[in-house]
């Protein structure tokens, strides 16, 4: 078993080659596979690999979740005559951390970065007929120096930190196109002047087209001269079917540009606050998220299926919520289509811990890859901000740079003015577009008198001395996290209610709590599913519920007051 299915929507080509699968796998412990020659292609492999499923992941066939600092792949692949006139792109959905590749033994190029995705032009390195492909993969989940999210810094799993993931866990595939290629788009909607803007990022010279389609129907077509650079196209839409939560109304666009044919979607829709409320095309929604970690039993980071990356969305609709926080990791750009394609709304996030940012270099280690997840995902309507810290505990004794933070959101919102950004989720904000705090008390009534006074600029807020509240809008980011588990053995917040009735009561008085303040616009309750030791979730870690949905979506869903 692989993941078969086209890994991008949103950049569909015809001529692709899907290269998951079996490959040849070596650990390297002593991190010397390079110095004796593994990436020559006459190295001697002795363990096969299913990619793109991590080595501590049973559905890679390994299932070694010690620490592995470095470990190397190999596979060949075919090229016709025929795809070799063509220009051959190698990418990456993700490799966790630093992958060098090699092509016939040649380096084709090395990126850092264990969450973004990545592409080389292999074209001058490749022969016809068979070729070499091997990449080696550097990991060290216990440096300071590497993001690393909820990834276990100790030998064993505990607390909210889970097994590892090492190398490849997102599908590798090529692609072959026209030496005139579309290099890249984004998207921009203007649902009162009923437009859609390309800008594409082109190479060569060629007519820049664009068709957009309903349903089958063509709705807006244009063209223009390109040439290598940006170019800018602006298709007017007569037809505007809103993108809107619960309902995604896509658009199929078909672009083509020097020979070059790229399938891909947008949506319609419009996001911005007026004053506390979040507007999503001019109505006001209260965002009902829920965490989700994106861990799973047998892939780890990896989902087992792209079924199973549509199933978490519906699970948590079943339950009420209307989106998520994806949290401390990036999630593979077919989870954001699904998202896109069920009106799921989400937050942007990043793996921001393991990096220590009370050191002013950390941020060498952190924007780079930013940047490139701004890039790949500007274009999802299912975004609606974007958070690059989550809680930036002190280290040591020693302060957060608050210029790491402030340069961070600077970038973001220059490079998507779309949207709003979330310096750090819960502390210590420093310069961001919403107030957000987390909030794991367990009584109503304790929430109910900490946010009582918004609207005259007071929060009761435990981290005053680090962070000022300025009238942003208040998001309750995480609250909840209440355990329940059949076993009574796992972890949660606070103390564990002893029967689904206390938990029912529990999560309703908490939830009333926030629905009920006409100043906040949207919580996150902590969590989807249980994660490994972590028992906080409405679903076990297999996805099996603990409650019947029934129970819990009419405490979710219910109107709030900021609604009203």
């Amino acid at each position: 078993m692989y993941r078969s299915e086209h890994p991008r929507p949103l950049m569909e080509r015809q001529y692709w080659l899907n290269l998951n699968g079996e490959w040849d796998f070596e650990f390297d412990f002593s991190r010397s596979a390079l110095a004796r020659g593994m990436q020559e292609e006459n190295a001697v492999f002795t363990k096969k690999i299913n990619v793109p499923f991590c080595p501590e992941g049973e559905l890679s066939g390994i299932g070694y979740t010690d620490f592995i600092p470095a470990c190397i792949y190999r596979r060949s692949f075919d090229i016709t005559a025929e795809r070799l006139k063509r220009r051959i792109a190698l990418n990456f959905g993700a490799v966790d951390y630093k992958a060098s590749v090699f092509i016939n033994g040649v380096l084709a190029g090395v990126h850092e970065g264990g969450y973004s995705s990545f592409c080389f032009d292999i074209t001058s390195l490749c022969r016809e007929g068979s070729n070499t492909l091997t990449v080696y993969c550097e990991d060290d989940t216990r440096s300071n120096k590497i993001p690393s999210g909820k990834q276990s810094q100790a030998f064993a799993s505990s607390g909210c930190f889970y097994t590892r993931t090492t190398g490849i866990w997102q599908t590798v595939w090529l692609e072959f196109t026209p030496k005139n290629y579309i290099k890249s788009v984004k998207y921009y909607t203007d649902i009162h002047a009923k437009t859609l803007t390309i800008q594409a990022n082109v190479v060569g010279e060629g007519i820049l087209s664009a068709i957009a389609e309903y349903e089958g129907n063509e709705v807006a077509r244009n063209s223009l001269c390109a040439f290598s650079g940006s170019a800018v196209l602006t298709l007017k839409i007569e037809d505007i079917r809103l993108w809107e939560v619960g309902n995604g109304r896509l658009y199929d666009l078909y672009m083509s540009f020097g020979g070059d044919e790229v399938l891909s979607y947008f949506g319609m829709r419009d996001i911005h606050f007026d004053g506390p409320k979040f507007m999503l095309n001019g109505e006001c929604v209260f965002q009902r998220l829920v965490l989700d970690q994106g861990f799973y039993p047998q892939g780890i980071y990896t989902a087992p299926s792209d079924a199973e990356l549509e199933g978490d969305i519906l699970r948590s609709m079943a339950m009420g919520f209307n989106g998520a926080r994806l949290h401390e990791k990036v999630f593979e750009e077919r989870f954001l289509y699904h998202c896109d394609r069920l009106g799921y709304i989400v937050w942007g996030e990043y793996a921001s811990w393991g990096l220590d940012i009370s050191y002013p270099d950390a941020i060498h280690s952190f924007l780079p890859e930013w940047i490139e997840i701004l890039e790949r995902d500007f274009n999802h309507p299912a975004i609606v901000g974007w958070c690059p810290f989550n809680e930036t505990w002190d280290e040591n004794g020693r302060r957060q740079d608050d210029r790491i933070l402030s340069l961070v959101y600077k970038t973001t919102k220059a490079l998507d003015p779309t949207r709003p950004c979330i310096d750090t989720s819960g502390n210590y904000h420093v310069m961001t577009d919403v107030f957000d705090i987390h909030d794991y008390d367990s009584s109503g009534e304790a929430i109910r008198e900490r946010y009582k006074d918004i609207p005259q600029g007071r929060i009761v807020d435990k981290f005053s001395d680090r962070q000022t509240y300025r009238g942003e809008p208040i998001f309750i980011s995480e609250y909840g996290g209440i355990g329940f588990m059949l076993d009574r053995k796992g972890w949660g917040y606070g103390n564990i209610p002893e029967t689904k009735e206390a938990f029912l009561e529990r999560l309703k008085d908490v939830t009333d709590a926030i629905l009920d303040n006409p100043d906040i616009f949207g919580f996150c309750y902590t969590q989807l599913t249980d994660v490994e030791q972590e028992c906080n979730g409405l679903y076990t870690y297999d996805r099996t519920p603990k409650f019947d949905p029934e129970e819990i979506a009419p405490i979710i869903s219910r109107k709030s007051a900021i609604e009203k």
